[in-house]
């Protein structure tokens, strides 16, 4: 069986607690199986780059970082990676920051990866680069002559091509994603603006899953990933799950539960979110004091000053609306700026009557398909969920909503506590299958099965495109 090296940004270690996120898990399974290695910055600062790799091995996975420069981590990680390319994959051209310093960082980081990854890529290794950290990272080894099977998946959106082509130097960046054998994407929705990208911008041509660019052609495909569907499962009813459940049913006296669970950035639209449970409490006082809002937000690139400025403006924001309508012995929203172990995260998600789950834009939103997992079968809660996440090309049944509308998300909140027991526990069965089924393993497996048979579906089609040229 060939190994699997899978390169990152960052590697996650398995550990006794059981907090890993889903990728790390999937991951994590399949380097055992494979005897894989998991490449990726430590996280740790140096004087001076020296290209030493650190290795470990926890629980049967080996693990290979190395620690960057301090200008490293500004111009590649702060800078090019979360300065320029997240709000522009995100669809805030407004936010972008466009630099040479950052792109020079970006570029100069992706070639110390190759740089001390190389010597340790056998033949036979199947290589998987994860997320737009890595992007020319294919490019750089196959200069340095490695002909692997290479795949690289995004975990981001595509955005659409005129807002791509704001990219200094956009097109040298996209080309160096025909160094992949497989590369793919959360939706048809990013797969076409991808495909849509190549045909105008670069005369590249599309047959299906098979995208040609001068004498290189690649497979682009859709596959979205899931979680651990039985585990999230398993801990909304464990000991620590409970414990959580029961003590913040307690505090809740008889209320009913909104919660939100994001990283504190500006794609997950918590701005929006506010404005619409405000303008909920407006138009339904008969509600007050009957429902709480959970909002819990752990800060996130902290150096990054459009940060600062949204967990500024949300504390803001939360204080207006608890000083308009707070009452002696209840608060509207509570605002927690911490984050929560995945089981204890389960109980919290089990004693939500609604789950909100609004994203301006995301790549896909895992946090949908947690709060499924973790609902009590017999007296599920209510998914809200944005139009504009990636999970909502699969939980059709979700109240679906426009988070930039006031209006659309007080109905959904106001249909979603008057929903009927049926009517819950039918959409609810609708999305929890649909987990159970495109869970994390069937992602994993549905990308490594594809690239493992890239290059002889490869050779196939570039020949019936010879053929019939």
């Amino acid at each position: 069986m060939s190994r699997l090296i899978v390169i990152s940004n960052r590697v996650s270690r398995p550990n006794k607690s059981g907090n890993q996120g889903g990728l790390a898990v999937a991951l994590a399974q399949a380097l055992r199986e494979s005897r894989g290695i998991w490449v990726g910055w430590s996280g740790e600062v140096t004087e001076n780059f020296t290209g030493h790799i650190g290795f470990s091995e926890d629980e049967g996975v080996k693990t290979a970082t190395i620690d960057l420069e301090e200008q490293d981590v500004d111009e590649y990680y702060n800078g090019y990676a979360n300065k320029t390319l997240w709000p522009l994959f995100h669809f805030r051209i407004d936010l972008a920051e466009y630099a040479r310093d950052f792109e020079g960082g970006y570029n100069r980081v992706n070639k110390r990866f190759a740089d001390t990854t190389s010597p340790l890529i056998e033949p036979e290794d199947i290589i998987w680069v994860q997320d737009y950290h890595m992007i020319p990272l294919g490019q750089m080894l196959r200069d340095k002559g490695h002909q692997n099977r290479m795949g690289f998946f995004l975990h981001i959106p595509w955005p659409p091509t005129r807002l791509l082509v704001s990219l200094p130097h956009h097109t040298k960046l996209v080309q160096t994603l025909f160094a992949y054998d497989v590369i793919g994407f959360h939706t048809e929705e990013w797969l076409e603006s991808f495909r849509h990208y190549v045909e105008r911008e670069m005369n590249g041509t599309v047959d299906g899953d098979f995208v040609t660019l001068g004498d290189r052609t690649i497979q682009a495909i859709a596959c979205p990933i899931g979680i651990n569907a039985q585990e999230f499962s398993n801990a909304a009813v464990s000991d620590p799950a409970k414990e959580m459940f029961e003590k913040v049913r307690r505090s809740l006296q008889d209320r009913s539960m909104i919660v939100g669970v994001d990283r504190l950035d500006y794609s997950k639209g918590l701005e929006e979110r506010f404005s619409g449970y405000s303008r909920f409490l407006k138009d339904h006082p008969e509600h007050h004091r009957k429902v709480v809002l959970t909002q819990i937000a752990p800060p996130s690139r902290g150096e990054v000053e459009s940060y600062q400025h949204i967990r500024s403006t949300l504390d803001a924001i939360a204080g207006r609306i608890n000083g308009e309508y707070s009452d002696v012995d209840w608060t509207p929203i509570r605002y927690v700026n911490q984050g929560y172990p995945r089981d204890k995260l389960a109980g919290i998600y089990r004693a939500a009557r609604i789950g909100l789950v609004t994203p301006l834009r995301d790549g896909m939103n895992l946090v949908a398909k947690e709060y499924v997992a973790a609902q009590d079968p017999n007296d599920p809660g209510v998914l809200i969920l944005s139009r504009f996440a990636g999970a909502a090309t699969q939980l059709k049944d979700a109240l679906l909503i426009n988070p930039y509308s006031p209006e659309e998300m007080s109905d959904a909140i106001t249909r979603a506590l008057a929903m009927p027991l049926d009517e819950r526990q039918r959409r609810w069965r609708s999305m929890m299958d649909c987990v159970e089924e495109q869970d994390i393993s069937w992602w994993r497996r549905c990308f490594t099965e594809r690239l493992i048979a890239a290059r002889q579906e490869d050779s196939t089609a570039r020949e019936q495109i010879e053929t019939a040229h």
